[in-house]
């Protein structure tokens, strides 16, 4: 009966560890002298249409599963030329049909999901040009690159200069 139980438990622990449909996934790195880490979780396209369905066009969303996607900062830095303060933020995105897309770094930063998101709480909004991937990325990754962070899901990508 110990067997059994320990077998059943252990099926459990890894069925949960190893079947996440959007697991939790961290990218740190440098840019201009300041650490930049990103947490999200990440999910899969699973042959479902991304933007415009699964994700609206022209509404809040939380650029991840879950709970809301974050990106810390330990200094000051610019993203594409606009100012902001070291921190930790909750990373929003509105994106548009035509690609003019909207990144947002939100002063809340430990809500679940973009329902709880306030225009009021914005630190920081730029624009940002999404663009098509050559080939379809299967699972939702953010890269922190020595001058930039970049996003990838599905068939698009987009990607912010960081500086100081």
């Amino acid at each position: 009966m110990k067997t059994k139980i320990l077998f059943f438990l252990t099926l459990m622990v890894s069925s949960i560890a190893c079947g996440q449909a959007s697991p939790d996934a961290t990218a740190k790195g440098t840019v201009a002298s300041t650490t930049v880490e990103i947490t999200y979780s990440s999910p899969r396209v699973k042959e479902r249409t991304i933007y415009g369905d699964l994700v609206p066009y022209d509404k809040v969303w939380r650029a991840g599963a879950n709970k809301n996607t974050t990106v810390k900062f330990d200094s000051s830095v610019k993203i594409n030329g606009k100012e902001l303060a070291a921190g930790k933020y909750g990373f929003f995105i509105i994106p548009t049909k035509d690609g003019s897309w909207t990144a947002i770094f939100s002063n809340k930063n430990d809500a679940w999901g973009s329902s709880a998101y306030k225009e009021s709480e914005d630190a920081l909004r730029v624009e940002v040009k999404a663009k098509d991937t050559k080939e379809n990325v299967e699972n939702l990754t953010y890269k922190v690159t020595d001058k930039s962070v970049k996003f990838a899901w599905s068939d698009k990508y987009f990607e912010m200069k960081i500086g100081k």
